[in-house]
Parts: structure tokens; C-alpha cells; sequence
């Protein structure tokens, strides 16, 4: 697989685990407009229809506080394949090794940056204004915008940003469960206490 595909499949997978319609429809318009070399199929005007559709849905899905947390969790296993399934088209010769690696590597980019933005979601959802959904949502879109851009007209720099966001995206997972595991171990220690009436 040459570099270009390379950058090409593991930005879009990974994007695709912050937004799979998005994805498909900026790589349906970039190459209906010649800016990208997709394959035919993904310029269909059916396929940009149901993704720009489909696109809007998850825009104010994506924004409604713990509605978007439901959305990711019907997602978590839509984006992955959906992203397997669209590394598989990009990297074309069907029935190759190289098709393979490609479908395994999109759909694993795309459950990493899944289960990041999903769980900091559920971390956001905490919060009892919607403001911060709302501004996740949009650093999100922007950022899925950002990396396909470069998979398509930068794949070197696409492939780089990639590796930066999936260890970022590590980080806040980690991060976030060992967050969730204190206060769960606080919270049941002040029962432990409640009950044994010792201070605290």
C-alpha cells in the first residue's frame, strides 16, 4: 500500500469514528469536484445524498445533551464497520491482502477515536449546560473536516495528525476512567462510612 493510500484509508477511519456521514460525503464532494481521487462509487449522487442526510441527522443529534451519548452508543458499532467497509472501497483491488489491511486498519482507527469521543461525551454530559456539547460537537466536525482535507491533499501530514490524535485519544480515555474509578471508590467509601458511623 503506497503512501498516499496509506494516509488516505487511516485518516478517513479514523475520522469516521468521530463522524461516518461526514466523512462519506466531504470524499463524495471532493471527488465529484476533482479535488480527490475516490472511487466512482463514493461520487454516486445517491451515496451523497443519503450522507449529507444522514450528516444532519447526527448535527443536532450530536448537540443535544445526552442524546448524543444514546447516538454514540447505537454508533459503536456502525462507525467501525462503516469505516472497515469504506477502507475496503478506497483501497480498491478487491480480494487483495492490501484490501484486508485496510478494512481492519479504518475500522480499528475508527473504534479508537469512537471510544473517545464517546467517552468524553458521557464526561461533558456531567455538565448541566448544553454549551459544552454544543462546542464539542463543533471542534469535532471541524476536526473530522481538517483530517480528510489532509488524507486527500496531504496524506504524509494526515498519517502524522492521525498517530497525534489517537495517542491524545488514549490519553482522555485513560484519563477519564481512572477519573471514573476514584469517584466510584470515593463514593463507596462515604456509604462504608454512612454505615459504619465513622467521621468522614
Amino acid at each position: 500500500m503506497d503512501t498516499a493510500l496509506l494516509g488516505l484509508v487511516a485518516g478517513s477511519g479514523w475520522a469516521s469514528g468521530i463522524n461516518l456521514y461526514g466523512v462519506v460525503a466531504l470524499l463524495s464532494i471532493l471527488g465529484r469536484t476533482g479535488v480527490a481521487d475516490v472511487p466512482e462509487s463514493l461520487t454516486r449522487t445517491d451515496i451523497l445524498v443519503v450522507a449529507l442526510g444522514m450528516f444532519a441527522l447526527e448535527f443536532v443529534a450530536d448537540k443535544i445533551p445526552w442524546f448524543d451519548s444514546v447516538w454514540d452508543t447505537v454508533h459503536t458499532v456502525i462507525r467501525p464497520l462503516g469505516a472497515a467497509a469504506l477502507g475496503a472501497v478506497l483501497s480498491g483491488d478487491a480480494g487483495s491482502v492490501s484490501q484486508a489491511l485496510a478494512a481492519t486498519g479504518s475500522g480499528g482507527l475508527a473504534f479508537a477515536a469512537h471510544a473517545a469521543k464517546a467517552t468524553s461525551r458521557l464526561a461533558i454530559n456531567s455538565s448541566p449546560e448544553p454549551a459544552s456539547n454544543i462546542g464539542a460537537s463543533l471542534v469535532e466536525d471541524g476536526l473530522v473536516a481538517v483530517v480528510v482535507w489532509f488524507a486527500v491533499t496531504n496524506p504524509l501530514l494526515a498519517l502524522a495528525l492521525v498517530l497525534v490524535l489517537l495517542v491524545a485519544g488514549t490519553a482522555v480515555v485513560v484519563a477519564l476512567f481512572g477519573a471514573a474509578r476514584r469517584g466510584l471508590a470515593a463514593r463507596r467509601e462515604r456509604r462504608r462510612r454512612r454505615r459504619t458511623g465513622a467521621p468522614g
